[in-house]
């Protein structure tokens, strides 16, 4: 299956680590290498979340969702490209090699009314030798429209020919759209769907996640047309949309904007449907079952959390250069769609310990240049099983600076249960975007770091400008790492952004 065995005292990895620390300290004192980037694309506002597509998983049976009990042999749910034909080819919306990334702009769509903030994410052919600008107002049309040649598609946006009450008509939360302000992305090519979670009333607002087809609309059949493909605060919870109506096994809601998402794969109830994780700003994590709805795993304040008690964005260790991205006034980001907003990085790890699967996640912190490990365990009673909190460790590293987002180097791209950008292979190192001094860092799941590059343009340093979001390319192996970062990057001064792409390392 994954790690076999992998129970091993915190203390050995511990001393391991601060070894490793030391020789990186005087490592770092003589310099960091730099690692030459080439700008792919332009004018993307407040580029943030990025994953390249990647192939989905086709045919055969996911393996049992819980080994002890052998509970979920479910065939495998993936409905691309069978139930969407054509798209997942060369230069379609979800061709494999392109990448998805996310915006604070509808790029001309119209904004749906009630629904919060725009935002964005395109899909983007980076085949070409030329550097992309993306047209300001290139979808006007407010549809999957295309531009410079369908070299830049518009995925999906916060905009009304996206709402979830275009498939799902009862759903308690139709009048909104998938996407709206998002800062986070689970690509799942084992379920066969695109998970954004999203602000889309700011850091200390409600928040929401989605499940998208191919379409960019919210998911068409949806298990539960009370869902529909969106979940938003508390309209989604299992207490409110179950049948019949259940109290939530673990309380919790998207009480504030969904930063960072995961997938976990198929539920431990025995019904083969997906769950995905919402870490959000106030540092609570929830999991959303596309059947059953919303329940928490964690309470706030378990992630270090990138909002305060009064909603506003934290400033701890924040460079003066970044305060302009930190510290925007959320009372006019419905104006200023150049705002931009902190967010999480979140990776989930399977790994089998005593012939359990464990699901563990990371989750950057970067406002305390730390990342919390979480291991979640099963609980409730049958039918009802969810995941639940087990251990909470962090790792901190002088080579943490802002950390923004993370993403394996090598992900999961075979296993039908969690397929998926966010999904650490087995035993894979991860990286690690930082904001604070533009590091990319490689880091084992121990903490321990394997290697740093300074990420720079033509021989110089990002000065003006300030990392994202981060993915690597879907082509890693047993043997070789990716053959590429992809970046994105913002200025702080303007919330303008785009894409690098850079040798991976």
């Amino acid at each position: 299956m994954r790690q076999i065995g992998r129970t091993i005292a915190l203390g050995i990895l511990a001393v391991a680590a601060l070894a490793s620390e030391c020789g990186w300290g005087e490592a770092r004192a003589q310099g960091i290498a730099g690692v030459d980037a080439r700008v792919v694309a332009k004018k993307i506002p407040g580029a943030s979340a990025i994953a390249q597509i990647g192939a989905f998983v086709s045919g055969g049976n996911l393996t049992p969702c819980d080994p002890n009990t052998n509970t979920c042999p479910c065939a495998n749910p993936s409905p691309i490209p069978s139930k969407f034909p054509g798209s997942t080819l060369p230069g379609a919306v979800l061709d494999p090699a392109r990448l998805l990334v996310g915006s604070v702009s509808n790029f001309g769509a119209p904004l749906a009314a009630g629904g919060g903030r725009q935002g964005s994410f395109l899909s983007i052919d980076l085949s070409g030798a030329d550097t992309l600008v993306v047209p300001t107002d290139f979808d006007s049309s407010g549809d999957q429209a295309t531009a410079l040649g369908g070299a830049v598609q518009m995925f999906s946006a916060n905009s009304p020919h996206w709402l979830n009450s275009v498939n799902n008509p009862a759903a308690f939360t139709a009048q909104y759209a998938g996407v709206g302000n998002p800062l986070g992305l689970s690509n799942n090519n084992g379920f066969g769907r695109i998970w954004p979670a999203n602000a889309p009333f700011g850091l200390g607002g409600k928040g929401s996640s989605s499940i998208l087809d191919p379409t960019g609309l919210p998911l068409k059949g949806a298990p539960n047309p009370s869902i529909g493909g969106v979940y938003v605060g508390d309209l989604t919870n299992r207490n409110v949309v179950a049948n019949p109506a259940q109290p939530q096994v673990i309380p919790g809601a998207l009480n504030t904007g969904g930063v960072g998402t995961a997938l976990l794969g198929p539920s431990p109830d025995g019904t083969c449907k997906a769950v995905f994780a919402v870490v959000t700003a106030n540092g609570a994590i929830v999991q959303e079952h596309t059947l059953k709805g919303l329940d928490g795993v964690a309470p706030r304040g378990t992630v270090r959390p990138i909002v305060g008690g009064d909603g506003d964005a934290q400033q701890q260790a924040v460079e003066p250069r970044l305060r302009l991205i930190m510290n925007r006034d959320e009372k006019h980001d419905d104006e200023d769609r150049a705002a931009v907003k902190p967010r999480f990085g979140v990776i989930m790890n399977p790994y089998t310990n005593s012939s359990t699967v464990v699901r563990q996640l990371f989750v950057s912190e970067p406002f305390y240049n730390t990342i919390a490990v979480l291991d979640l365990v099963i609980v409730g009673a049958a039918p009802n099983q969810v995941f639940g909190l087990g251990s909470v460790r962090r790792i901190g590293s002088w080579a943490l600076n802002l950390p923004v987002d993370l993403t394996p180097v090598k992900r999961d791209r075979d296993n039908a249960n969690w397929a998926s950008n966010t999904t650490l292979d087995d035993g894979s190192d991860f990286y690690v975007a930082n904001a604070g001094d533009n590091t990319i860092v490689r880091m084992r799941q121990d903490g321990t770091v394997v290697a740093i590059r300074r990420v720079m343009i033509k021989g110089r340093r990002l000065d003006n400008l300030s990392l994202n979001g981060i993915a690597a390319s879907a082509d890693a192996t047993n043997t070789a790492p990716p053959t590429t970062i992809f970046a994105t990057f913002i200025d702080p001064s303007s919330g303008d952004g785009g894409v690098l792409a850079m040798p991976a390392f």
